[in-house]
């Protein structure tokens, strides 16, 4: 098959490598120029993925166009009117992702409860909101590539501690302001994600736990994501309740691709927070370990719609994500990391397929860090239970040997003391 990959940062660059290496042929754009030296030396990039679009239309059904990103979704909409065979997501799928106030209207429209959620341009509108209604919220800013790590989740009960928060950032004036104040809701977080073919999903859909804090004990800042455990199992009441209610209007709106929700689970029911709808990071990389169809061929069900079933691995898949200084920051990180040696110790082929790497190249035959962040990669475990699934994932992990090397050590605790088990006990995981 032939695959071209269009992306800012070549967040897909392990599928890209292993595509490869399986004998397919693979191009990739990388729009960032500090990107573009990601997975150098194990890839083929372009530097006009337009004047590749031949190449792809020549191996018709064969060829197949990744994006990699929210935001390209007009784009992708138009190149599958133009009868190319196109993966990643649409502009609706933009729209749920990168507009919050949309997303949780949406939800509100399929029969979900939703948290209450205001919307500002202005930060003096939203200061003197926090006045006269002062609780607990949580800040996001709007865009699919807006900045996590400026995220904020409060927690002072009359949202102080986000009243002295927006007064700072409007004495920064960094950019202008577009972001939501939402209210806090207590409960379990789980996600729920699945695979949609343009018609409907690919079954079963997966659970999954994110960590989104630096450090461990969930402290410090909002990061990208940290580690996860995933599992195809016991996710069809969630889905049901959730997920499979917006089927009808991603066929309506051209959707193909890979979409998560990601929810509030307590006693008054499952409370959506906000949408991803593309490939998730480090998410595709720790679910594709847990898929018996290989990506080729789950491709393939995506575009021919031959089959709405996904074979998948019994148990749990965790995924511990490998960083060095400054990430998740890209500031000095070519003085600092940028470079370095991306080595390993006692690795078998299995350890191999279980080790999903992101910002590296290969120069003069070693593997060193590259990129923006200092995003090493992921390190996973699979397992029977979750704990197993750690352990193996931990124990992948020691096999990285990278200076200064950076991952939290508690992935998982949570759901082993208590909240899978919550899950349970509410009715949402049979």
């Amino acid at each position: 098959m032939r695959f071209l990959g269009i992306g800012d940062t070549c967040d897909l660059g392990d599928l890209y490598y292993r595509l490869g290496q399986a004998g397919h042929e693979v191009k990739v754009y990388i729009a960032l120029p500090e990107a573009q030296d990601i997975y150098g030396g194990m890839i083929t990039t372009v530097s006009d993925w337009r004047k590749e679009l031949p190449w792809i239309r020549e191996a018709d059904k064969e060829g197949v166009i990744l994006f990699e990103s929210a935001g390209m979704g007009v784009i992708q909409d138009e190149l599958r009117a133009a009868g190319y065979q196109v993966i990643g997501g649409s502009a609706y799928g933009d729209r749920l992702e990168s507009d919050r106030n949309y997303g949780q209207q949406i939800c509100a429209e399929i029969g979900l409860q939703t948290a209450a959620s205001h919307h500002f341009t202005d930060y003096e509108a939203a200061i003197q909101f926090l006045k006269t209604h002062p609780a607990r919220y949580v800040f996001k800013l709007n865009g699919a590539s807006a900045l996590r790590t400026r995220n904020y989740i409060g927690v002072l009960e009359d949202g102080s501690d986000i009243l002295a928060l927006l007064t700072t950032y409007q004495k920064q004036k960094n950019s202008a302001p577009d972001f939501v104040l939402m209210d806090h809701i207590e409960g379990i977080e789980v996600g729920i994600g699945a695979y949609f073919n343009g018609k409907q999903f690919l079954k079963p859909a997966c659970l999954d736990w994110e960590h989104k804090r630096f450090f461990p004990g969930a402290q410090g800042e909002l990061t990208g994501e940290m580690g996860t455990v995933v599992t195809f199992e016991g996710a069809d009441i969630i889905f049901e309740k959730t997920l499979a209610r917006i089927e009808s209007k991603l066929k309506e709106n051209g959707y193909c691709g890979y979409i998560n929700i990601n929810l509030i689970a307590n006693q008054e029911g499952l409370w959506p927070l906000e949408f991803t709808s593309r490939f998730g990071y480090p998410g595709f990389a720790i679910c594709g370990d847990l898929q018996l169809d290989s990506w080729p061929a789950l491709f393939q069900k995506l575009l021919n719609l031959e089959s709405a079933v996904l074979n998948t691995r019994k148990g749990f898949a965790t995924g511990i994500v490998l960083t060095v200084p400054p990430f998740p920051y890209s500031h000095g990180y070519e003085l600092i990391s940028k470079g370095l040696p991306v080595l390993f110790r006692d690795m078998t082929e299995e350890d191999i397929n279980h080790l999903h790497l992101a910002e590296v190249a290969i120069v003069n035959q070693q593997r060193i860090t590259s990129g923006m962040l200092g995003y090493i990669g992921v390190a996973n475990g699979l397992g029977p239970g979750i704990a197993s699934a750690r352990a193996n994932a931990y124990a992948l992990a020691r096999k990285v040997i990278v200076p200064n090397i950076r991952y939290r050590n508690d992935i998982g605790n949570r759901l082993l003391e208590g909240d899978y088990e919550g899950l349970k006990a509410l009715g949402y995981i049979a």
